[in-house]
């Protein structure tokens, strides 16, 4: 089993409305983390019947973040990326179908998270998909309900 860590954790209301860091979150099985836009149903994956099921939490690398600045010359702070939670030393993409540990929560990897033109929209970062593609993090869902806080280990 390997370590990484939780760099960021960010949570937006409603879906479009801006991210907010926050220290500590509750993850929730089977709803997601407590005052984010999933955990209420009102993200985009809620409302529109064409994209895939709506899952309970999003993650992306830091050195997916840098490598975006190294490859493409596209700077973008992890809130712009809309996703949940900012690990480091974790290759998410090897994290489809498998569960893991984020804190006192166990999620599962449940798809890669591909970047959108509706992200880069609300980045407002022309190249965010481009710089993005085949490492914009994963889609996951709770398994086990618990407290994620920034500082926390991630075993997988």
């Amino acid at each position: 089993m390997a370590d990484g860590t939780v760099e960021g954790i960010y949570t937006a209301p409603d879906s479009g409305e801006p991210m907010a860091h926050v220290e500590t979150v509750e993850a929730v099985a089977g709803r997601g983390l407590r005052g984010d836009r999933y955990f209420r149903e009102q993200g985009l994956y809620d409302r529109r019947e064409d994209l895939p099921e709506a899952t309970d939490v999003t993650l992306v690398e830091a050195e997916a973040l840098e490598a975006a600045i190294r490859d493409e010359n596209t700077a973008m702070q992890p809130r712009q990326t809309r996703r949940n939670i900012l690990t480091r030393g974790v290759p998410l993409n090897h994290l489809v179908d498998r569960e893991f540990r984020v804190g006192e929560t166990t999620l599962v990897g449940v798809r890669l998270c591909e970047p959108c033109s509706y992200m880069e929209s609300l980045a407002e970062t022309d190249g965010a998909v481009s710089a993005l593609v085949h490492r914009g993090g994963l889609n996951a869902n709770v398994v086990d309900s618990g407290t994620i806080a920034v500082g926390d280990s991630i075993e997988y």
